[in-house]
């Protein structure tokens, strides 16, 4: 087996750890919120999980890109650092 094969292998099952991990910060990130409220740690865990699955699954990109056609208004809390990160493009005028 030749080691190209090997590596691109490892870092395709990388990467889908790296989305999962993401979507696991997303779900865990709300009862954080709500447990500590004074100490905003939920949010940070949310940006940080949006950015991980998004950079590293389609799937996950995907299904973040369906959310905010479904719901417009949730683009406008997404800073433009975080679009231009996850996406590759500019928060849209519409939300």
């Amino acid at each position: 087996m030749p080691l190209q094969t090997v590596t691109t292998g490892l870092r395709t099952v990388v990467r889908q750890f790296l989305a999962l991990l993401g979507l696991f910060f997303i779900i865990i990130a709300i009862p954080i919120a709500f447990l500590t409220p004074i100490l905003p740690i939920g949010l940070p865990l949310a940006i940080l999980g949006v950015v991980l699955l998004g950079r590293n699954a389609i799937w996950g990109k995907r299904w973040m890109e369906n959310m905010l056609a479904r719901n417009p208004r949730l683009e406008r809390f997404a800073p433009n650092w975080l679009m231009r990160a996850v996406f590759g493009r500019e928060k849209s005028k519409t939300g």
